[in-house]
């Protein structure tokens, strides 16, 4: 089953839309919807923009890696480069190749499409654009946003791999371009 046919019979009318509240990021939009059996009721979700997701090798083949705080959870997390793609971005390459210098000071030489996830569509419309970046050299400073503690560092792609699978790495932005990239090479 494709998504035009899961569509058949099973979308939702949108009545009508309205911002509930804004923020730096993201917003909470409530939808007034009417359901396929005629009920009228609302919907809330988070709307953010999209976002791209950097696996950064170096020329030896090891992976540029950052460790983040995470207010939301309370803790230092550990995963891949990834931001929100913004205005100035001419694709998502600039943009990956944006978000992996200002994270982590590193310049990618080649940078090519992984795949593109909604990863959590039943209550935000997140898209995440997963890249691969290859010849990441430290050649800059960060330039981190002002709500960013970052760390770089660098591992092998293995190592990583094998955390992923573990479920040692909780973000699962970062552990989902891992696993499909490793998928990808029959790893």
């Amino acid at each position: 089953m494709d998504d035009a046919d899961a569509d058949d019979g099973l979308a939702w009318e949108t009545l009508a839309s309205e911002t509930d509240y804004t923020c730096p990021g993201f917003d909470v939009v409530r939808d007034d919807v009417r359901l396929p059996d005629g009920t009228e009721t609302d919907f809330h979700y988070v709307s953010e923009p999209p976002s791209v997701v950097v696996l950064p090798f170096t020329p030896d083949g090891d992976v540029v890696v950052i460790e983040e705080w995470r207010q939301a959870v309370d803790r230092v997390n550990y995963g891949l480069p990834a931001g929100g793609l913004e205005s100035e971005d001419a694709d998502l390459r600039s943009a990956a190749r944006r978000e992996l210098a200002e994270e982590t000071g590193y310049e990618a030489g080649a940078v090519e499409a992984l795949a593109t996830y909604e990863p959590t569509n039943g209550l935000f419309d997140s898209v995440f654009h997963y890249v691969v970046a290859r010849g990441c050299e430290p050649t800059g400073q960060q330039d981190l946003d002002h709500n960013e503690s970052i760390r770089v560092g660098t591992t092998t792609f293995p190592a990583l791999r094998e955390r992923a699978v573990a479920g040692e790495l909780r973000d699962g932005r970062s552990a989902l371009g891992i696993l499909q990239y490793a998928l990808s090479r029959g790893d």
